[in-house]
């Protein structure tokens, strides 16, 4: 079974877009600030689905403005089993853009260039080919 977790976009001032979300009815549920890797993940959704259909915000510290599309993130899927359905992409042509080499995320492109993040349902342990693979492009 698959199901969709999260839409991932960019944004150059958290608490405007904040705002303006919670014009419509969507609310913060969590936060993640990485001091570090100098961003922060801001997720929202509408009350009642929270965890279920959200919207995550990224901000990233350094970045002040975004063009020609680049806020938009990517989708992200839970998946049962992420190296059966990476392998099923891969037969069908596509591009594993970040493969799945710990057994837990992997990305693709659509055929129109969006990011999908997929993401395992619980535990698999790394598997070959997989654990030795290489990234093969952008996210």
């Amino acid at each position: 079974m698959t199901s969709y977790l999260h839409t991932m976009i960019r944004v150059s001032d958290p608490a405007t877009t904040i705002a303006f979300f919670e014009l419509i009815g969507l609310k913060e549920t969590r936060r993640i600030d990485n001091e570090k890797g100098r961003f922060s993940l801001i997720f929202l959704s509408a009350p009642g689905q929270e965890g279920i259909a959200e919207v995550e915000l990224t901000h990233n510290w350094d970045e002040s403005d975004y063009t020609g599309g680049r806020n938009m993130g990517h989708l992200a899927f839970r998946v049962d089993d992420i190296y059966a359905t990476c392998a099923a992409l891969m037969a069908a042509g596509h591009t594993i853009n970040r493969p799945p080499r710990d057994g837990h995320m992997a990305f693709v492109k659509t055929p129109d260039g969006i990011s999908i993040e997929l993401l395992q349902q619980g535990d698999l342990p790394p598997q070959e080919p997989w654990a030795s693979m290489e990234n093969t492009g952008s996210w």
